[in-house]
C-alpha cells in the first residue's frame, strides 16, 4: 500500500475534479483523471479508445495509464492526490467484459487505505464533449465502485456535498497529519 496515494473516486460529475483543483491550489500535487486525458488525446488523434466507440480497448489504456501515473507520482514526497485511477478502471473493464483483471491488477499496486468517493449529486450533473453518459450511468459507476473498494480492502468514505473548499478541509482533516503541501 502507498499510504501517500489517495484517490478520489465515485460518481461521473459528482465534483472530484473541482475538488482536486482545489487541493492542487492548496500546493498538494494531483493526478488528472485517466479517462479525460484518454478521451482527449484520442478525438485530437481521431482515434477509437473512446468509451463510446470502444470501451474495452479504452479501459485498457485507461489502466496502462493509471500504473503509469502511479510510478510517476513516486518522486512527489507527501500526499498525492488521484482524481480516479487503477481500480476505476479495472473494475470497469472486469464489469464490462468479465475478464477477471481486478484484483490481479490491483492486488500489489494499492493506495492509502481510505478512499474518497463522490455521490451522485444530481443538481451539479453536466455532460461534455467528453462525457456522454447520463446521470443513471453516473450513478450505477458510483454503486458499483462502492461495492468493489471495500471487496479490495479499502475505507470508503463518501464526501460530503458541500463546497470544494470544505470538502478539502473534510479530506485533509480526515486523512490527519503526515501529507503536508508542498506549497
Amino acid at each position: 500500500m502507498n499510504d501517500r496515494f489517495v484517490l478520489i473516486s465515485g460518481c461521473s460529475g459528482g465534483g472530484k475534479s473541482t475538488l482536486l483543483a482545489e487541493l492542487h491550489a492548496r500546493g498538494y500535487p494531483v493526478v488528472e483523471e485517466p479517462g479525460r486525458r484518454i478521451i482527449a488525446d484520442e478525438l485530437a488523434s481521431s482515434g477509437t479508445a473512446l468509451p463510446w466507440v470502444d470501451a474495452p480497448a479504452f479501459l485498457r489504456r485507461a489502466i496502462d495509464v493509471a500504473l503509469k501515473d502511479m510510478a510517476t507520482a513516486k518522486a512527489h514526497a507527501g500526499w498525492v492526490f488521484f482524481d480516479r485511477g487503477l481500480v476505476d478502471a479495472a473494475s470497469a473493464l472486469e464489469a464490462l467484459t468479465g475478464e477477471t483483471v481486478l484484483r490481479p491488477i490491483c492486488a500489489a499496486r494499492r493506495y492509502h487505505r481510505r478512499v474518497f468517493v463522490t455521490p451522485p449529486w444530481p443538481e451539479i450533473y453536466v455532460t461534455d464533449t467528453e462525457r456522454r453518459h447520463g446521470f443513471e450511468a453516473a450513478a450505477a459507476e458510483y454503486h458499483r465502485l462502492v461495492q468493489t473498494f471495500p471487496m479490495l480492502g479499502y475505507d470508503v468514505i463518501d464526501l460530503p456535498k458541500i463546497s470544494p473548499s470544505a470538502r478539502a478541509d473534510f479530506v485533509l482533516t480526515t486523512l490527519g497529519s503526515g501529507g503536508a503541501s508542498t506549497a
